[in-house]
Parts: structure tokens; C-alpha cells; sequence
């Protein structure tokens, strides 16, 4: 009899017990709300992970096999990786026209999640058919192929920038005020969590590389990308006809766009961060084939790179927002991930002679983390140049274009420099002491690290004009992930 009576009383203990556990053991926790209790924010967030599915498929896995298993040209294979992000520099275009999105059915979000989820899973449906004739299995000119890879990434790329975009605007709509640092925070999270776990999945599917069996994983990252999008959007948001109402005129950034560059620390900002990000992106074609080619990895064992590149950026991640907290100076800690960068490429450079593969693992983890370190605290600088969050879009606009416009010519260049170099030195055009296949890599490393201490002299100044001008502020500037841009 006393049963019944004793169970109310020990689930009553029991959820006592829970809410008082601390909330820094639950980090997200607190970023559910009423408004978004975390069922409803976690599967939000399951666009995230697809997004990560998508980029490790494409800048890790393909372009490494690609190069080293079907023989394309790295200087054609970087042209394909850089297409998606043609499309990055429109980001701040997407997030706006779904600001004032005109529709009867009164969403603004959902139209540009679902156009962008039915164009990556286009892409990916594109794909197999292009590695098919790449391959040389059919009677197919070799030409098609690589145009049909071309389109592939092309409708990829376009379709995860829309998609992110708009999924993270969806959130900081649905979040309330209070819990929106904390419910971006928990975005970012899940698209490193989505890299690192689809990194060791197709790693691990892939440690016995047959062509089938790629054809699968990206049939398999196809349908998950329209499952996930699907259940991330359903019924997430509310239908608003009179905001979204045809006649309702858009407004102008011009305006805004001429006072923030009006001045020259916007200016070197933009120098540095597109040195900077060039200097961190050009390896991203590279890295997995000059493992597979010069220290003889398996496809499994480079697609998992990508998991410690992302590894070290979310490293980078809490630690910028510890020192950020505590008043660091943003230009500072930038400067400290070039730095940082400068011993990751150093460190992959020395793998080859030493025939180390521990000291090229440490290297690819120190370039995330030093390109993940510059990447947020330069964006910080660009906050502050908005003027106490007068001039937000327009700051992220300039840093995101600057970003993925350095970045996609970057990546380009990577690959087109390597081809030369390694043909001169294949041809003895350079001399017999470098005649190895690891001298076009070589080049771009040393480039890279030429440019980190480019980007040095640019940002140096500025950590001087932060230092000599006194801050207004009482209070050290916050900084968490959700300061991070889609």
C-alpha cells in the first residue's frame, strides 16, 4: 500500500535533485526556454549537423580522392571545392532578403531553408553520376564528368550557405532575447559536433576505399540531409502574413555601408583578415593528399584530418571566449593565431623529412585551432567597429565577404600552385636536389607562412591603436559563439 505513495515522492526527489545541479555541468541548459523548451531546440539545430555532413564531404573526403584515387588535377579539383564559396559572400544578402521576405503564406524562414535543402540534396544527386564517368568506367567523354562534379558542388555550396542563413536566423527568431547568445552557441556546437562525428564515420566506412562504397556514403548524405533539414523545420516557425506582405517595401544598406568603411582601421581590418584567411585557407585542398601522397595515409586515415581540424577550432573557440571575457585585446589574440599558425605549418612541413605522421596530426590540429582563433577575434574587432551594435549587419556583411571571397581564391590558388611547381620540379626545370613530389606542397606551406607574417605587419597597428585609445567601456566586451557568423 505504501508503494504507489513512495514512487511520487522519490520522482519529486529526484527532479529536485536535477534542477539543482549546477548549470555549468549542462552548458545548454540554460539556452532553453518556454518560448523553445530544448526538444524543440535541439532537433532546430539538426540543420547544423547536415551542414557539417556536407562540408566534410566535400573539402575533405572528395577532393583527396578526387586527386590521389581518380587522377584529376588538383588545380581543376580546387576550382570545385572553391565554387560553394562564390556563394558566401551573398550570405548577408540571403539573411536579409529573409528578413523582409514577401509571401502569402506569411513564412520567411522556411522558404529559403527548403530551397536550400533541395539544393544540396540536387548536388549530392549529381555526384555519383559525375565519379562514375571520372572514374572511367563508362564510355562517357572525361569532360562530363568533371562538369557534372563542377555542378555538384556548385548546387552543394549554394544550397549550405542558404540553408545555414536561414536556420540560424529561424533560431535568434523563435529564441527569446535572454537565450540567444547561449541558443547560437549551441548552433555552432552542433555543426562541429556534425564534422567531427561524420569525419570519423566516413573515416572509419572508408578505412577499405572502394568506389561503391563512396557512391553509398554520398547516396546515404543525400537522404540524411533531407531527413534532417525536414524534421529540423517542421513546425518550427509561425505563420505571420501581415509581416511578410507583398507590399512591404525592403530598406537600404548604402547608407550604413559608407559610414562603417569610412575610416582607416575598417580598412586594415579587411587587409589583415584577407591575408590572414588566405594563409589558413590554402592548405584546405592539400592537406589530404600531400598525406595520402607523401605520407602514405589511407583514404580512412585522412578524411579523419578534418575531425582534428575542427577539434582545434572549437579548442579555439572556448578559449577566445575565455581571454575575451577577461578584456584580451581581439587584434592581440588574432595576431596570436597567425602566430600559431606560423609552428602548425612548420610542423607539417618537417613531417616529411622526419617521416613523422604524429608531428603532421599536431601540425593539422594547431592549423585549426590558430584558423579558428583568427577567425573569431577578427570578427570581434569587426563588432566593435559597429558601433555599439548600430551597424551589426553591416560589420558581418564586410567580414563575410572579405572571409569567403580570401578564402575561395585562396583554395584556387592552392591547388593551381602546387600543379606548377610540382611539374617544374618533376621536370628538373628546378634542379636535381628538388625533383620530390613533395616540393609543389612544400611551396604552398612556406607561402602560407609567408603570408601569416604579412598578416602580422597588417593587423600590428591596430593592436597599438587599441592600446593607446582609452576604452568607454566599464564592462570587458562579450564574446561567446554566437558572435560567430553562419
Amino acid at each position: 500500500m505504501n508503494t504507489p505513495a513512495a514512487r511520487p515522492t522519490l520522482t519529486s526527489q529526484l527532479a529536485r535533485g536535477w534542477r539543482r545541479v549546477s548549470p555549468r555541468l549542462l552548458p545548454f541548459a540554460d539556452a532553453a526556454s518556454t518560448e523553445l523548451p530544448l526538444a524543440r531546440l535541439l532537433r532546430l539545430s539538426l540543420f547544423q549537423v547536415s551542414v557539417g555532413m556536407a562540408l566534410v564531404l566535400l573539402n575533405g573526403t572528395l577532393n583527396r580522392v578526387m586527386i590521389v584515387e581518380l587522377g584529376v588535377p588538383a588545380w581543376l579539383v580546387s576550382l570545385m571545392v572553391a565554387l560553394p564559396l562564390v556563394f558566401a559572400p551573398l550570405r548577408a544578402l540571403i539573411g536579409h532578403r529573409s528578413d523582409h521576405h514577401r509571401s502569402l503564406l506569411g513564412w520567411k524562414r522556411v522558404p529559403y531553408l527548403w530551397f536550400g535543402t533541395l539544393l544540396m540534396f540536387g548536388g549530392f544527386a549529381i555526384m555519383p553520376f559525375a565519379l562514375l564517368v571520372l572514374s572511367g568506367d563508362t564510355h562517357g567523354p572525361i569532360v562530363y564528368g568533371q562538369l557534372g562534379a563542377a555542378l555538384a558542388f556548385l548546387l552543394v555550396g549554394a544550397g549550405l550557405h542558404t540553408t545555414q542563413t536561414a536556420g540560424l536566423a529561424l533560431a535568434t527568431d523563435l529564441a527569446p532575447e535572454a537565450t540567444r547568445p547561449r541558443v547560437v552557441a549551441l548552433m555552432y556546437v552542433m555543426l562541429l559536433a556534425g564534422m567531427v562525428v561524420a569525419s570519423l564515420g566516413f573515416g572509419a566506412l572508408l578505412a577499405d576505399f572502394r568506389q561503391v562504397r563512396l557512391i553509398q556514403i554520398i547516396q546515404g548524405v543525400a537522404l540524411a540531409t533531407m531527413v534532417l533539414n525536414l524534421v529540423a523545420l517542421w513546425k518550427q516557425e509561425p505563420r505571420c502574413p501581415r509581416e511578410t506582405a507583398p507590399e512591404r517595401a525592403r530598406p537600404t544598406f548604402r547608407a550604413s555601408w559608407r559610414q562603417f568603411t569610412a575610416g582607416g582601421r575598417a580598412s586594415r581590418l579587411l587587409v589583415a583578415l584577407g591575408l590572414g584567411t588566405a594563409a589558413f585557407s590554402m592548405q584546405d585542398i592539400l592537406l589530404e593528399p600531400y598525406g595520402g601522397q607523401v605520407l602514405h595515409l589511407g583514404v580512412g586515415a585522412t578524411t579523419s584530418l578534418t575531425a582534428l581540424l575542427a577539434g582545434g577550432s572549437l579548442a579555439a573557440f572556448t578559449l577566445a571566449a575565455r581571454w575575451l571575457k577577461h578584456g584580451s585585446d581581439p587584434c592581440r589574440l588574432a595576431a596570436g593565431g597567425a602566430l600559431a599558425g606560423i609552428a602548425a605549418f612548420a610542423a607539417v612541413i618537417f613531417a616529411d623529412p622526419l617521416g613523422s605522421v604524429a608531428l603532421f596530426r599536431v601540425g593539422v590540429a594547431f592549423i585549426g585551432f590558430g584558423g579558428g582563433l583568427f577567425a573569431v577575434t577578427t570578427l570581434v574587432a569587426a563588432m566593435d567597429l559597429a558601433q555599439g551594435g548600430a551597424r551589426n549587419g553591416i560589420a558581418l556583411g564586410a567580414w563575410g565577404a572579405v572571409q569567403a571571397t580570401a578564402s575561395g581564391l585562396a583554395i584556387a590558388a592552392g591547388g593551381a600552385l602546387r600543379d606548377s611547381v610540382s611539374a617544374l620540379a618533376s621536370r628538373g626545370a628546378l634542379g636535381p636536389a628538388l625533383e620530390s613530389p613533395t616540393v609543389g606542397y612544400s611551396f604552398v606551406y612556406h607561402l602560407e607562412i609567408a603570408l601569416l607574417f604579412a598578416t602580422l605587419a597588417a593587423i600590428g597597428p591596430l593592436v597599438r591603436l587599441r592600446r593607446e585609445v582609452p576604452s568607454t567601456s566599464t564592462s570587458p566586451a562579450r564574446f561567446g559563439l554566437a558572435e560567430f557568423p553562419g
